[in-house]
């Protein structure tokens, strides 16, 4: 359309199947723009289209076209108005308010390499001007160019339009402590006290700092409106955070966020697919996990190393940050061959992973930060599996089995997953004893705890700290004598938010004992100088509740009502110590009391803690393993008999009479590494 335009005294302008075949002749200029100006004031714009052509012969300046761009947009030639504006704007002395103009034009006509061309002359504008910074947000967001978008989210959430502050909303990103994020949420909620959206975003940031009053305030609406019978606010939830207020799975899986149901027999179309199975199944791990000092890594290093070669090929379909990657030396080849999907589309990742024959392909992240569940979309492979990440169904993702245990996963469940169970015989949850650093001695003195008190620690993330928990445990206190509560922190703001309804509930400043997050091998070592462990409800610790019982501490917890608030009773169960899991959130408080008062009973459980740390299943990642293969074989046996996936339980192996490792074992593992 720019050609057309530039050499409009040689050809016709074309738009829409119109023609506008002019003829020419010399014109005094100052008079032609002054007739297409009177035309165009008039309405005549037609009259004013063919004076202007005419006028372009000998004139183009940058009113011209801009009196050009103007008239043609009157005539409903958006597309031709873009390019015309355009020249506007290049002609020296550049123009940028013309620009703008052709900016937006290219835009809606859907020209967005045009807007995007031009996006680059006028940057410094869009980050000031909302209607520019929507359009280049959304072009870069269609490209999935997510790291052109910094400095839009502030003049968007200021925008004078919805749209603006939608994608604002939009380009909020997984950093639940950046300043910016923060401002855009607070701002866009206080705008708009009633927007679901908006509030839902204000409570996952309330709840990350801890700031129980707000949660307790924006959340009552939501409560109020549940006993109606109505879902408007689950359904738009994200659903990780979803299940930190939520304990009900019946509501849980109707939490879908932004997602898309698939077609009825997209599955069954995915599993038909020509395949060649080989002699050794081929496992894919997909996951931007893979690098040691995440949770997921923690857990499952040992497994990875541990498959069997001559049965498995393992391949792990990475989309990591490259950054946490190189934190630290590590030889991620041991753990199978690593194809790095970063750039990929969801649809490449998926015809690279097909490319392979890969038979199994498990999904390790469902509905948390960094995930690519929507790969799996894309009939990527036979079977589909989601493992470890998320606890709870993946709505929306296509997937065939979802990987738990008899805890985690019972019954009463089944209705309320999409998924198949594949329900491993001990514990859904891998840990790794090799790779995992051994307590070291340390003294209450080096993390300000008095040494003659009877210490309950919460090490769980602040999100997890309802204000049912802050108040059962200050009737913990309240209840028992010279006991102090030790409390992680993920920053000041928490501390603050925790310590006045601590404070409210008329709990002594001295009871209560602060910490932050450390290294890991110092919080491996400071977990032991607790006595008791205080899980949280809906959302239990998961590797949290498995490094304390590592590190030889009890943990208390109750018995859940979803996935998310019956890992702990798992893990307490592999461990040998199923006297911990309380019936309900009284006998809960009544057993932490009890406990307070008998010092030899937490000793004892101490000593079983660490005498069963090599022989019970909990920490037998070889153990594990077995089940897990076991698992994969059983899918794979029903995929190459044309069956559709079923409920299975896999078989345990019979219990083990010695440890699996020593302690010297370990100690040697780690000193090697």
């Amino acid at each position: 359309m720019i050609g057309r335009i530039h050499d409009a005294g040689t050809r016709p302008l074309t738009r829409a199947g119109s023609t506008f075949r002019l003829e020419f002749s010399l014109v005094n200029t100052k008079n032609a723009f002054v007739t297409a100006s009177s035309f165009y004031q008039k309405g005549q714009y037609t009259r004013a289209l063919e004076t202007l052509n005419d006028l372009l012969n000998v004139d183009r300046s940058a009113k011209t076209y801009a009196l050009l761009a103007k008239t043609l947009l009157k005539l409903g030639f958006k597309a031709d108005a873009a390019s015309a504006y355009e020249l506007a704007g290049r002609q020296p002395p550049r123009r940028d308010d013309y620009l703008r103009e052709a900016l937006l034009l290219h835009s809606e006509c859907g020209n967005d390499d045009q807007a995007l061309a031009i996006g680059s002359l006028i940057l410094p504008l869009a980050f000031k001007d909302p209607d520019l910074a929507f359009v280049l947000s959304r072009i870069f967001l269609t490209r999935q160019q997510k790291e052109l978008l910094t400095g839009f989210k502030s003049v968007l959430v200021e925008g004078p339009e919805m749209r603006h502050r939608m994608m604002a909303a939009t380009l909020l990103t997984d950093d639940l402590y950046e300043e910016g994020n923060k401002h855009i949420v607070a701002t866009l909620f206080k705008t708009y006290p009633d927007n679901i959206i908006f509030r839902t975003l204000y409570l996952i940031f309330a709840r990350e700092e801890s700031d129980l009053a707000a949660v307790d305030k924006h959340m009552a609406p939501v409560l109020a409106s549940l006993a109606q019978g109505r879902l408007d606010h689950v359904i738009p939830d994200n659903p990780f955070f979803h299940l930190h207020w939520c304990g009900d799975e019946a509501l849980n899986k109707l939490a879908i966020h932004d997602t898309e149901p698939l077609p009825v027999d997209h599955a069954e179309t995915r599993r038909k697919l020509p395949h060649a199975w080989g002699r050794k199944i081929r496992i894919g791990y997909l996951s931007s996990d893979f690098w040691p000092g995440h949770a997921t890594m923690k857990l499952l290093q040992h497994v990875l190393e541990l498959h069997d070669k001559e049965r498995f090929e393992v391949t792990l379909f990475d989309h990591s940050n490259p950054l946490a990657q190189q934190e630290e030396q590590f030889d991620y080849e041991k753990l199978g061959t690593m194809v790095d999907i970063r750039d990929f589309s969801n649809q490449a990742a998926a015809e690279a992973i097909r490319a392979r024959d890969i038979d199994i392909l498990i999904d390790l992240k469902g509905h948390t930060k960094g995930s690519r569940a929507h790969i799996l979309n894309h009939m990527p492979a036979p079977i589909q599996i989601a493992w470890l990440g998320f606890p709870g169904t993946t709505v929306n993702i296509d997937l065939d089995y979802i990987i738990g245990d008899p805890y985690v996963l019972p019954e009463r469940s089944k209705e309320h997953f999409h998924e198949k169970f594949c329900r491993l015989p001990e514990c859904y949850q891998p840990n790794d004893p090799l790779n995992r650093p051994k307590p070291q001695p340390t003294t209450r003195a080096a993390h300000g705890l008095p040494e003659d008190a009877f210490v309950f620690a919460s090490f769980n993330g602040n999100r997890k700290i309802t204000s049912q928990m802050i108040d059962v445990w200050c009737n913990i206190l309240k209840r028992t004598r010279n006991s102090v509560l030790w409390l992680l922190c993920n920053g000041p703001k928490a501390e603050a938010n925790l310590w006045a309804r601590l404070e409210a509930n008329g709990i002594n400043r001295k009871r209560v004992v602060f910490t932050g997050r450390i290294g890991y091998q110092e919080h491996i070592d400071r977990q032991q100088l607790a006595d008791l462990g205080l899980d949280t409800f809906p959302v239990n610790g998961h590797t949290t509740t498995s490094e304390q019982l590592w590190g030889g501490l009890p943990v208390l917890t109750m018995k859940g009502t979803n996935f998310a608030s019956r890992v702990s009773e798992s893990l307490l169960n592999a461990i040998g110590v199923p006297e911990l899991v309380a019936d309900d959130i009284k006998q809960y408080e009544d057993m932490a009391v009890e406990l307070a008062s008998q010092p030899e009973r937490i000793a004892q459980l101490k000593e079983t803690l660490v005498a069963n740390r090599y022989i019970k299943p909990l920490f037998d990642s070889e153990r594990f393993t077995h089940h897990l293969e076991a698992a994969f074989e059983m899918m794979v046996e029903r995929a190459k008999q044309g069956l559709a996936p079923d409920h299975m339980d896999v078989p345990a192996l019979p219990t083990r009479t010695e440890p699996f490792m020593t302690e010297d074992q370990n100690a040697a593992a780690i000193a090697a590494e």
